[in-house]
């Protein structure tokens, strides 16, 4: 044991090394805030399930509506919030009311560093840019 003071200080020098992307967000307050999204200007008042599970939770409803329509030719999705019925299409449904591409979902997938792919298949509405 005549390197134990090496070994010690090696250990140490790792664990600073090793926790450092910890230490720098907590001594960080920057935060960025959140994009503040606007209601849809279309009149409708509701959407096609709560809030908080589209925030959530879209991108499953949205693979379930794929899977749905391309495989079963299923079209209509009843909403276990409010038992309305609704197309299952993200152009004719989603866009209809969050038409504008750029300030709906651009904003929020940009935030949240995520990239779509949406619109491999899906033409882009006139209004998002």
């Amino acid at each position: 044991m005549y390197d134990a003071g090496k070994i010690i200080v090696g250990i140490v020098v790792f664990v600073v090394l090793a926790t450092s992307p910890l230490w720098f967000n907590a001594l960080t307050e920057a935060t960025p805030e959140a994009p503040k999204l606007t209601l849809p200007t279309n009149g409708s008042t509701e959407c096609v399930e709560a809030t908080g599970y589209m925030r959530a939770s879209h991108m499953d409803l949205l693979n379930q509506w794929r899977e749905q329509v391309v495989r079963t030719g299923q079209r209509d999705y009843v909403s276990s919030s409010s038992g309305k019925v609704f197309d299952m299409s993200l152009s004719r449904t989603c866009m209809d009311c969050h038409s504008n591409k750029a300030d709906f979902c651009d904003a929020c997938h940009t935030y949240m560093a995520v990239s779509p792919y949406c619109w491999d298949c899906h033409v882009e509405p006139k209004g998002a840019n």
